[in-house]
């Protein structure tokens, strides 16, 4: 026998709909959840809702398995009936560790689950820490970045449901290997939402992709129940090792305990309990400290965040862009803010939002592994015109400088599938909407948005288009060609030297100094110098200090003087004092 529970605080009648078999009425409770006891109903079981006197029949809000795709009726999953072999897990912290960012669909052939599970030796020989999976939440359709998602408790059939998904974390954790999921909780996907039908989960409100979630109006301590329960299913049920909370910026919260703190509290005892670390690390474009200060310190007690400022100081200086919100970004200076503060923005005036932004970091009291730095990801890729990636504009020469920056700064690490081996492959934005009308409309609006950057329409890929999907999957010969295996050779080389050196994964932004002139930088950490000639011709570079030893080069050619270091052009050196 099986309880049948959904929350729908505002609806008149609710039937519980079972396959051949006529329709249960619900009981309503006065905290607006709705009950029915069926016999003979039990994991496998098919089920769907009827609100009021509607006859849609429509998936469970909290549904774990959509095996029939997001429109079709929600299965009955029992999490207690799959065999863990991780019970030796300990977890994986955060600090110290580097992340790998990787999409389900497009990191192999196959796409699925499974598939991931066979190239994780990789991982392991690269000196990767944690992978951190793009959404996998089931959206509409086969393929999609993932950010439409509309089912928050059900992984994504395609990819291989909810066993496929503890495969992989199991897999993982045998390996050595934490896993980070991605979750959207700022909005539902356009379509399958069928959760708002049930309760009032969304405001009037918008941001970029829709209404906004409703995070303090009226019903909003069901709507918070709601995020909550699912951020503790996948560290609990699922055993992945944090969550990656997506555009926290685009949930507005006026309650007096913030949503992200209370998130904080909740998995801070969750984690007391199962005895391992679990991390949150938000996506938020408010450059404030307060989303990763301690609550005892008056922040909301997150882990970390990621750093796009990083990723700008680092992408602009490399590349010479300064276009939309490079504008600010792209000088030694600028670079030099970033290592030693963390944000570039920090109270200072941005000219793509024409305002103030930011707040500045406390370098005594913030370690700097708070922040999650990187030189791509998905969507400072993807949501280039072309999803081109930052190996289509540099040289390998700079590409191996801006890895040794970043690898070297005092924060954590993360890498985009395929960089480092320097793949060739776009990122590309699909989708696979079925709705005729939909699809037209993300096509339109993809192009339209770009026309307005100066883009041709005819070069924007087609989002629906297969073979927008296709070329975005890593291809894994590259590996077996001499100029893709020697840039990821230099990566493996790269981490291996950060993890084996304390001062180069030392995370006090205090204790980093940077000095830089005309076309270099030089970036002390402890006794350890990072120097780095971005000019197109050798120089002479005078250090604070007498060279021991070079531990790594980018290149060939350097030579090291009583006070200095020669340098090829497009080269860095990492030196032993």
């Amino acid at each position: 026998m099986t309880e049948f529970t959904v929350w729908a605080p505002e609806a008149a009648r609710v039937r519980l709909r079972l396959p051949g078999a006529a329709d249960h009425e619900m009981r309503a409770g006065p905290d607006g959840w709705w009950r029915v006891e069926v016999p003979g109903t039990g994991p496998g079981t098919d089920y769907a809702f009827l609100l009021d006197d509607d006859d849609r029949a429509l998936p469970d809000p909290r549904s774990a398995w959509q095996p029939a795709g997001v429109h079709g009726p929600s299965r009955l999953y029992d999490h207690a009936a799959y065999h863990w072999t991780d019970r030796g897990w300990t977890g994986r912290q955060l600090p110290g560790s580097l992340l790998y960012e990787l999409h389900v669909g497009t990191f192999t052939p196959e796409g699925t689950f499974d598939a991931v599970i066979g190239r994780l030796d990789h991982l392991v020989d690269l000196g990767v820490d944690m992978i951190e999976l793009l959404p996998v939440n089931a959206f509409n359709g086969e393929h999609n970045w993932g950010y439409d998602g509309v089912c928050w408790y059900a992984p994504h059939q395609p990819y291989g449901g909810p066993d496929g998904l503890k495969r992989l974390v199991d897999a993982a954790h045998a390996k050595g290997l934490g896993v980070i999921l991605d979750v959207v909780y700022n909005h539902f996907g356009p379509s399958g939402a069928y959760a708002p039908m049930f309760a009032p989960y969304l405001t009037e409100q918008r941001n970029t992709w829709g209404r906004t979630v409703n995070l303090d109006g009226p019903h909003s301590d069901g709507v918070r129940r709601y995020i909550i329960d699912s951020v503790l299913m996948w560290l609990r049920d699922y055993h992945v090792d944090g969550l990656r909370l997506d555009a926290v910026h685009a949930m507005p919260d006026s309650r007096a305990t913030h949503f992200l703190e209370e998130v904080a509290v909740e998995v801070e005892a969750l984690s007391t309990h199962l005895g391992r670390p679990l991390s949150l690390i938000a996506e938020s474009d408010l450059n404030d400290p307060k989303v990763i200060t301690p609550r005892e310190a008056g922040g909301y007690g997150l882990h970390a965040q990621w750093n796009d400022d990083a990723h700008h100081a680092l992408h602009s200086l490399l590349t010479g862009e300064r276009q939309g919100y490079y504008g600010d970004f792209g000088s030694l200076e600028c670079l030099a803010d970033v290592l030693t503060g963390a944000f570039f923005h920090a109270g200072s005036w941005s000219s793509f939002r024409n305002r103030g932004h930011g707040r500045p970091v406390d370098r005594q009291r913030t370690p700097g592994h708070r922040f999650v730095a990187y030189l791509q990801n998905h969507d400072q890729i993807g949501n280039r015109a072309t999803g081109d990636r930052i190996s289509a504009t540099l040289s390998p020469a700079l590409l191996r400088v801006g890895a040794t920056l970043l690898m070297t700064a005092p924060f954590t690490p993360m890498l985009f599938m395929g960089e480092e081996w320097a793949a060739s492959t776009p990122w590309q934005f699909f989708t696979s909407h079925p709705e005729p009308e939909l699809a037209t409309a993300v096509a339109t609006g993809r192009k339209r948005e770009f026309a307005a950057h100066g883009w041709p329409p005819g070069d924007v890929p087609d989002p629906q288009d297969p073979q927008t999907f296709v070329r975005s999957r890593l291809d894994w010969a590259e590996l077996d060609k001499p100029e893709h295996r020697e840039m990821y050779d230099f990566y493996r080389r790269l981490i291996a030297l950060r993890k084996s050196r304390p001062d180069l994964s030392d995370p006090r932004l205090h204790a980093v100094d940077v000095r830089h002139g005309d076309q270099f930088l030089v970036m002390r950490r402890g006794e350890c110098l990072v120097v780095a000639n971005l000019a197109g011709k050798s120089q002479r570079i005078n250090l604070p200090g007498m060279v021991r030893n070079v531990l790594l080069a980018t290149g060939t050619g350097v030579t090291v003087m009583r006070d200095g270091i020669e340098l090829p052009p497009e080269s860095a050196a990492i030196v032993a004092l």
